[in-house]
């Protein structure tokens, strides 16, 4: 491509002005630049002239157009060019206009010359003026300096590995309803997590203009990490890891991790909760809410019919009422001041001022004190000891206290029984449909395909379930001397205990006929026996 252009003629009957066409889709010679390069050299011309003769060119044949500009004589013009510098100074650009028919080219060293006189320090493209000397384009904007650009820096900035922007909006579940259990209160980590990671600033680099001008970079902003507690920080001071379990926040650019998370109530504003370290409810926890924690759950007011789960210790203040459904579950110990129509399971001990209507599982013992301290229906069941004010009801209420295996290992051998039952009958089903075909194939009887492959299946089931069933039968054995309780099991009543009442101790069981005062059960002989306390 190359763009149309135009010379000055100085001949003896006056001065011409020779346009040629462009190439190659080039542009056509701009009428207005021409009229400016006459103008600066101070040739006289008509502008109707010069419009004429364009558009004759631009509909003809030709590749060049001869306009008569006067008929003056002047002298000749040598090969000329204009610089323009771009807004920031980092281009240069020169446009070239050829000499007159009979003037002077200029010669590299003349042009480079000319532009150190002009400034022009840096970036020169020695090169492209070379090639413009060897082959000239004329009428065309040509880069002949180009700057150094500047290399902006960038923002120190903190990458966190948790989320910072929590919503307490609740959510559509997949059927369309809203769902206002499981809310995004707060953001949960474990020991050992990356929570954020500090990315460092990194200076710019200075630019140099084609006038030899430095050019700063802007200034970068720096950042530093800033954290609480239960929080290590890297040596080089980029990374910050959680050195517990617990939940994360941001406040103000500072990472805060805590290991127990506190509340003022747990509902329709929380949603449930699930937490890596332990919980503290200032207030209640709300029907049919749960809560889930690694570490102990503290509730200061009541639990209502909720779901509240721990590996750790459980302790209500005020109380629950499960409403039939709520539950307890605690790896260790649950204390509380009343438990109602609840559900409860410990793997160490119970402390409750009262129990009512309540199935209650302690691993070790369940103690009801207090001003109250009774437990009237429900089952009530813990391995070595229970402890009671008044046991049982004078209206009658089905109560039934145990006492002397772990709850958990009776579950467990109530378990193994079901399955030792149910391997032993499906042999008993099995082993006769076996017999009937070895006695076939014995006796010469052909078998089809399918015979013989329910044949394999049975063998290879049969197999399987009296291996269990050899396991089973050894676990089951390994309980029994824990199933016979332990001679210190006893049931502890310092108050009343009412007719009705059904006391277990291990494998062996009572009801009481009447009431009693004062007293305490145990196994002896091989029976429940009451004793004098």
């Amino acid at each position: 491509m190359r763009n149309g252009y135009f010379q000055i003629g100085c001949t003896p009957n006056g001065t011409i002005l020779k346009v040629f066409k462009p190439k190659d889709g080039g542009l056509q010679a701009d009428p207005k630049e021409i009229t400016e390069y006459l103008s600066n050299n101070q040739v006289m011309y008509s502008a109707p002239s010069i419009n004429q003769g364009l558009n004759v060119l631009a509909t003809s044949d030709k590749d060049n157009q001869l306009i008569l500009l006067n008929k003056d004589l002047i002298s000749e013009i040598d090969e000329s060019y204009v610089l323009r510098s771009s807004a920031d100074k980092m281009t240069l650009t020169a446009r070239f206009y050829p000499p007159s028919m009979k003037g002077r080219r200029l010669p590299l060293a003349e042009i480079l010359n000319d532009l150190s006189f002009k400034g022009v320090k840096h970036g020169i493209k020695q090169d492209v003026l070379e090639q413009f000397v060897k082959e000239p384009r004329y009428c065309e904007d040509i880069v002949v300096a180009e700057g150094t650009p500047v290399v902006q820096g960038e923002h120190a900035r903190i990458e966190y590995y948790f989320e910072t922007d929590l919503s307490t909006k609740p959510t559509l579940s997949e059927d369309g309803s809203v769902d206002f259990f499981n809310l995004k209160t707060f953001t949960q980590c474990k020991k050992g997590d990356i929570l954020a990671r500090l990315i460092p600033q990194k200076e710019g680099t200075p630019g140099t203009t084609v006038f030899g001008d430095s050019v700063k970079p802007l200034d970068v902003k720096r950042a530093a990490l800033k954290y609480g507690r239960n929080i290590a920080c890297s040596e080089d001071g980029k990374v910050l890891t959680a050195e517990v379990n617990g939940h994360v926040s941001l406040v103000d650019d500072k990472v805060f991790l805590s290991d127990v998370m506190e509340l003022d109530n747990v509902g329709t504003a929380t949603g449930n909760i699930e937490y890596e370290g332990s919980v503290v409810v200032l207030g209640n926890v709300c029907e049919n809410f749960s809560v889930k924690a690694k570490g102990n759950i503290e509730v200061r007011g009541v639990v209502e019919g909720a779901y509240i789960e721990s590996e750790s210790d459980i302790i209500i203040a005020r109380g629950m009422n499960g409403m039939g459904k709520g539950v307890l579950k605690a790896g260790n110990n649950v204390i509380v001041k009343f438990l109602e129509n609840a559900e409860v399971s410990a793997g160490g001990y119970v402390a409750a001022d009262s129990i009512l209507h309540c199935k209650v599982n302690a691993g070790t013992e369940i103690t009801v004190s207090g001003k109250r301290g009774f437990i009237t229906g429900g089952h009530v069941c813990a391995r070595s000891l229970i402890a009671v004010k008044t046991l049982g009801s004078e209206m009658g209420a089905d109560t039934i206290v145990e006492v002397g295996v772990d709850p958990k290992i009776k579950a467990r051998v109530q378990e193994i029984q079901k399955k030792v039952q149910d391997n032993k009958k499906s042999l008993e089903q099995s082993e006769p449909v076996l017999a009937n075909f070895i006695k076939k194939m014995q006796s010469g009887v052909p078998l089809s395909k399918d015979q013989k492959m329910y044949m394999q299946t049975l063998l290879e089931e049969s197999k399987i379930k009296k291996a269990e069933l050899e396991e089973l039968t050894t676990e089951y054995d390994s309980y029994q001397d824990i199933l016979e309780g332990s001679n210190d099991a006893r049931i502890q009543v310092t108050g009343d205990v009412y007719a009705g009442t059904k006391i277990v101790i291990s494998d062996a069981s009572m009801v009481v006929k009447s009431t009693m005062k004062y007293c305490q059960f145990k196994k002896v002989a091989g029976d429940v026996k009451m004793t004098a306390l």
